[in-house]
């Protein structure tokens, strides 16, 4: 089967080898593809993988030959899953390649905003150090993060692991489920209510996906129950957050600051809010990029499609 990948380069740079899913079938890569050109690309594939050149509803139809889709990520918003089951086109995810990768991010967006390493190394660069008369001095307050709540809103693969890491560093974990399933016991982890967790945490971290319930989850109603001192992170889905409303927080100081690697449209335009908000550091989605994560990655893509060539499809999104 004809095998075609539309966006490669973030998957693989340069660094990993496609050799594994070449081996499948004749297989055509690029780096990145324009919308106008998806239905060229993909015009005799019988297989597409994408991450996130979008395959819709009106695109699907213009690609008879398609047999299979396989998103290289875990979100498979891009792609219109109830147009392609109705084509019986199964659509599949990499679902847990990630999990270290990300929850390790988490903390690395949370040690910065509690210690802000990057802006004290700048500062004795600068010369602020070799011309202080004491043996130290801060750029910004110090945060100590034991004792402290942290409130996970979802609790999958990623959010449990980040439950881990809290609690290695003496946090109290509170979590809301994500709507997705029933919330299940973790050890150390208190289930609660959305209000509970976001007017109780000090550092409130997003790692449900993006649906029609959560989409602009954190609007200015509930930035308004956090509290002054506290953190929002996300590494989820950047349409979680009304940004505008989270601009404002953040520049009235109802919130003490924000990290986030998503943004509802990526790259942001010029204008986004949140690229001059007070106190916000943002990352250009780079948490599910390390190398390690994505050679698991790579390697997941190439047995989903083995998979689906064998007449036994795993890791199907779309009910087929």
């Amino acid at each position: 089967m004809n095998i075609v990948v539309l966006d490669g380069y973030t998957l693989n740079p340069g660094d990993l080898s496609w050799d594994k899913i070449s081996r499948l079938g004749p297989t055509a890569i690029y780096d990145r593809t324009p919308a106008e050109l998806i239905v060229e690309r993909a015009a005799d594939a019988e297989i597409v993988l994408t991450n996130k050149t979008p395959l819709s509803a009106a695109t699907l139809e213009k690609l008879p030959k398609l047999r299979y889709i396989g998103v290289l990520a875990t979100g498979y918003n891009i792609v219109d899953i109830h147009a392609a089951r109705e084509k019986g086109i199964p659509v599949t995810n990499i679902p847990t390649y990630g999990t270290h990768s990300v929850a390790q991010f988490v903390f690395a967006m949370i040690l910065e905003l509690c210690h802000r390493i990057g802006r004290h190394d700048e500062a004795v660069k600068a010369g602020e150090w070799t011309s202080s008369i004491d043996f130290c001095f801060t750029k910004s307050p110090l945060i100590e993060l034991s004792g402290k709540t942290i409130g996970l809103i979802g609790l999958g693969k990623i959010g449990t692991q980040t439950a881990r890491i809290a609690q290695a560093m003496n946090m109290r974990v509170l979590a809301v489920g994500s709507g997705r399933s029933r919330p299940q016991p973790v050890e150390g982890v208190e289930w609660t209510d959305m209000e509970t967790l976001l007017r109780a945490s000090d550092i409130v971290s997003l790692h449900c996906p993006l649906t029609p319930d959560t989409e602009q989850l954190i609007n200015r109603e509930r930035l308004a129950w956090m509290k002054p001192t506290a953190f929002l992170i996300n590494t989820a889905r950047g349409g979680l957050i009304h940004e505008q409303d989270l601009a404002d927080a953040l520049n009235g100081q109802a919130i003490a600051g924000a990290a986030l690697d998503v943004l509802s449209v990526e790259p942001p335009p010029a204008d986004n809010p949140l690229l001059t908000a007070r106190n916000c550091i943002i990352t250009p989605h780079i948490a599910w990029a390390t190398q390690e994560a994505r050679a698991r990655l790579m390697d997941t893509a190439a047995d989903n499609v083995a998979a689906f060539l064998e007449g036994k499809p795993v890791h199907i999104v779309n009910g087929i």
